[in-house]
């Protein structure tokens, strides 16, 4: 393990999957596998993730910059700079960003390896047209349950834009 590992302002890898992006920032690899780092910058107006459920993953979300709004369960909020929100693993939970300005925040993810889910999709979804079924299959790989039905409800509720 690298334990003097230090990354500069804008530096890791970035993908985007639609209008989340992912910053891979600290990888399972370089932690053996107790947790992973990512920023997630957002654009505008967008669903960043529908409704989904981790089998196996818990996550620490920090918001930096703009506003967050999340589904956790039941409960909706909208975080702004400076909230810590923790989605455990098992409940479903969604997050987007209702604003007309960008926003940020970083991912804690305990273990680690669901960073990599990130790195499937975007290459999958660069390819072309998502493929469902090759989708639905990476999603069973990582143990993720996605509620595709849950967009037009959450881009209807939080006034985003249809993706």
């Amino acid at each position: 393990m690298q334990n003097d590992v230090v990354l500069a302002p804008g530096a890791g890898k970035l993908v985007w999957l639609y209008d989340l992006g992912v910053r891979f920032m600290v990888s399972g690899a370089q932690t053996e596998g107790r947790f992973a780092l990512v920023e997630h910058p957002i654009r505008p107006k967008a669903l960043a993730a529908p409704l989904h459920t981790h089998a196996d993953e818990d996550e620490v979300s920090y918001v930096l910059e703009g506003v967050v709004g999340m589904q956790i369960g039941d409960r909706e909020l909208r975080a702004g700079p400076g909230t810590l929100v923790f989605k455990p693993r098992g409940i479903p939970h969604a997050f987007w960003n209702p604003g007309d300005t960008p926003a940020r925040m970083l991912e804690l993810i305990s273990p680690a390896g669901f960073e990599r889910y990130f790195e499937e999709a975007a290459d999958l979804y660069a390819s072309g047209p998502r493929d469902a079924e090759l989708a639905a299959d990476l999603r069973r790989r990582y143990r993720l349950e996605m509620d595709l039905s849950s967009i037009p409800r959450l881009v209807e509720a939080h006034g985003l834009a249809g993706s």
